[in-house]
């Protein structure tokens, strides 16, 4: 999947294909089909711009989008981070202020008692701190284990992920906001990820830079995605996708919903759209 800028056609449906990766564009392995493949180059081949919008932080989105050979922009970190995969660069970085995220710790758990926690640490080789009882998801990201707490703070960091002993994602994501959504951003990016980031960033705002750099805007753009953290991205866009498998919050909100990642949902909606020559 090569990136290609975007084309001045007037009749293309979209001008910007965004899609998440994990649940959305890759399969359950991390692989993308040959159909999803073929469905992307025809859509870039026409003239649309395709832009990965990510969870991920670089570190652990890099090797993924290595794997796919995709050279474009790629929105990592819920908006937080721009990388141009085809340079290995960090073009933009958004980091959570270490302060504010500590009160805001201490406001979640005056209510709902304690955390256990783990830290994305900024930059292209940032690792992931995990205190004790953490349970990891992403086994390829590089990770570190803490035992002193503030190991947390000492170095820029772009968001924090909160667990409970006892709370599911969605109370926790839900108890979370109640307590600190003043001060820092909550969203849900997948089981076991509850995020905490810096207030007013998401999937969108990065999004939004992105399209910048390629003069689109959202009434040029159609997103696919599955979790409660591409809402803003949904609301966005021109058209929302949600993915079979896609959260109910999600579903809620989109526009469209097609079939899961495992049978090449994106990859049928992109047909409909960009079908191939001849």
């Amino acid at each position: 999947m090569t990136h290609t800028e975007a084309g001045t056609a007037e009749d293309l449906p979209y001008r910007l294909v965004a899609t998440d990766l994990d649940g959305t564009l890759l399969r359950p392995d991390h692989s993308v089909s040959t159909r999803t493949r073929d469905a992307l180059t025809v859509a870039t081949a026409a003239g649309a711009a395709h832009i990965v919008v990510t969870g991920r932080t670089v570190p652990a989105a890099r090797h993924i989008l290595d794997d796919l050979d995709y050279r474009g922009l790629a929105v990592c970190g819920q908006g937080a981070q721009l990388y141009h995969a085809g340079e290995h660069r960090l073009l933009t970085s958004v980091t959570l202020d270490r302060q504010v995220a500590l009160l805001a710790l201490e406001k979640i758990e005056a209510e709902i008692g304690p955390l256990t926690l783990a830290a994305a640490r900024d930059g292209l080789d940032g690792e992931v701190l995990f205190g004790e009882g953490y349970r990891m998801g992403h086994g390829e990201m590089p990770l570190v284990p803490f035992t002193d707490p503030a190991e947390l703070w000492s170095a820029p960091i772009s968001k924090l992920y909160i667990q409970h002993a006892e709370l599911g994602d969605d109370a926790l994501a839900d108890a979370a906001m109640a307590a600190a959504g003043g001060l820092v951003g909550v969203t849900m990016a997948g089981a076991g990820l509850v995020e905490l980031l810096p207030l007013g960033l998401t999937k969108a705002t990065g999004l939004s830079l992105a399209a910048r750099r390629l003069g689109l805007t959202a009434a040029d753009t159609i997103a696919f995605g599955d979790m409660p953290n591409d809402i803003p991205m949904f609301g966005w866009a021109r058209h929302g996708v949600a993915m079979a498998n896609a959260h109910d919050d999600l579903k809620t909100v989109a526009d469209e919903i097609t079939a899961s990642h495992v049978e090449d949902g994106v990859a049928i909606v992109l047909e409909r759209l960009f079908p191939a020559a001849g």
